[in-house]
């Protein structure tokens, strides 16, 4: 599918969706490019999936530049306020303690089935994208179903017990109350990490990682490349000096997008606009 560099560029508004009384998601989707052409209904672009970051932050639907790129680009824009999300009252969000790896990844997955079902997205071409605790999400994603294809994770916690050492004093015994204590924990926290379980990974995954992420050390993400590698599981990892966790200079933001879009291209089967 090749767009058009004569595209002028749309601005998108998004359309709230829900499914059952559990998950609200903002569904963005630039219809111009339909009335464009763009090979939109059931051989459209794909969907990308964001996780937001928290886990219990919540996404909303104030201008968000990133996802106005990916729309202008033919990508459909899927942005989860799964359960544990802030902003829908006190159970919504507690759903999420002890759960956190579960309930999460399952609203990400049962949105895109519930897409797929109504005819709004095609099965095979899934990514999903997110940063910290958004890239734990696409990762479980990228672990255990069998949904996507590509996903791109910006410094996604990939060791949930790494977490916990490396972990601000702030946040200390967060996670704890997200999963549970340590050490009786233990082997649900490796469960419910990709790191431990990264042999199941079958889809293309980009890693984005700052080279001062003390929260999410660059010997994490490399873990889990080395594996995809291992099992010749397309993969690329980018790695950007004076970047932490989350990414502030403008230049690596750029970058790192660019990317992303051209590491989609080659799994969603698209040639990605500059």
């Amino acid at each position: 599918m090749c767009f058009s560099n004569s595209i002028e560029p749309v601005l998108v508004l998004p359309v709230l969706v829900v499914f059952g009384w559990r998950c609200c998601l903002d569904f963005w989707f630039d219809q111009t490019l339909c009335r464009l052409g763009l090979n939109c209904g059931k051989h459209h672009g794909g969907r990308n999936f964001f996780s937001h970051g928290g886990p219990t932050a919540a996404t909303t639907t104030l201008l968000n530049l990133q996802i106005q790129y990916f729309t202008s680009r033919g990508l459909g824009v899927v942005d989860v306020n799964y359960r544990g999300s802030t902003g829908y009252g006190r159970h919504y969000r507690l759903t999420l303690y002890k759960e956190w790896g579960i309930m999460d990844v399952a609203d990400c997955a049962n949105a895109a089935r519930y897409l797929v079902m109504r005819g709004l997205a095609d099965d095979s071409r899934l990514a999903a994208r997110g940063g910290s605790a958004g890239g734990y999400v696409t990762l479980c994603l990228a672990t255990f179903t069998d949904i996507l294809a590509a996903g791109a994770s910006y410094y996604g916690i990939s060791d949930l017990l790494g977490l916990v050492q490396n972990t601000d004093n702030f946040e200390f015994h967060y996670v704890d109350v997200l999963i549970g204590p340590l050490p009786q924990c233990t082997d649900v926290y490796k469960a419910r990490s990709s790191l431990y379980n990264a042999n199941r990974v079958k889809c293309p995954v980009i890693f984005f990682q700052g080279a001062d992420d003390p929260v999410v050390p660059p010997e994490q993400t490399l873990s889990m490349v080395s594996v995809l590698k291992q099992n010749r599981v397309p993969t690329d990892y980018l790695l950007f000096p004076n970047e932490q966790h989350g990414f502030r200079i403008a230049a690596d933001i750029v970058a790192s997008l660019q990317a992303e879009l051209a590491f989609y291209g080659l799994f969603l089967f698209f040639t990605p606009v500059p």
